[in-house]
């Protein structure tokens, strides 16, 4: 049986994602970030980057350069200077209510299954592409330049449910049929055989 699944994992190698590679991404559901318009947003905050030990800053560093070879993030030749903290974005975007599965319910649906096949999304909430106008309000800026992210952020108070959204979108009918269960950015199939 374990050669069996060295093969199909062999077989179907194009099908798995690595660091390595550019990351995938669900076109035609971009994602917007809607500010409450009861509460005008503040001015976007300007500053220099934080501080960082030369180990923090070359760490930093690798993963910007990275996150850029993904596709998750580019260079910003914009004027403006942000810091990447997202917190005050957060308190003004509005809640998206999109369910995330309960685990008690996932759980029950586990226990029924004979076989539980698990795999995780690649920096799944980097999956879901930006609409033109949130790029701008994720503007990072670090001791090697300004980066704006062309994906959603891990930070981002919807991040959840945009990905929940566009992952349920791919697998309806598997989903439907109850041998499926997405949680977030973990797969699972169940199977009796």
């Amino acid at each position: 049986m374990r050669d069996d699944l060295i093969d199909v994992l062999y077989t179907y190698s194009n099908a798995f994602a690595s660091d390595n590679e550019p990351l995938g991404a669900m076109k035609g559901n971009e994602v917007d970030i809607t500010l409450n318009i009861d509460r005008p947003y503040p001015p976007v905050p300007r500053g220099p980057a934080y501080p960082a030990s030369p180990r923090a800053s070359e760490a930093l560093e690798n993963h910007i350069q990275g996150l850029v070879q993904l596709g998750v993030l580019r260079k910003n030749n914009y004027k403006s200077r942000m810091v990447g903290d997202f917190r005050a974005l957060n308190t003004y975007t509005v809640p998206d209510g999109y369910p995330i599965p309960r685990i008690q319910e996932t759980l029950t649906q586990l226990s029924k299954a004979k076989y539980i096949t698990s795999m995780d999304g690649l920096k799944g909430f980097h999956q879901n592409v930006l609409m033109p106008k949130a790029k701008k309000l994720l503007r990072i800026i670090t001791h090697c330049g300004t980066y704006e992210y062309l994906r959603i952020p891990f930070e981002i108070k919807n991040a959840p449910s945009h990905y929940q959204r566009m992952i349920n979108t791919i697998f309806p009918t598997e989903l439907s049929e109850g041998w499926l269960i997405i949680y977030i950015d973990d797969i699972i199939i169940c199977s009796d055989k």
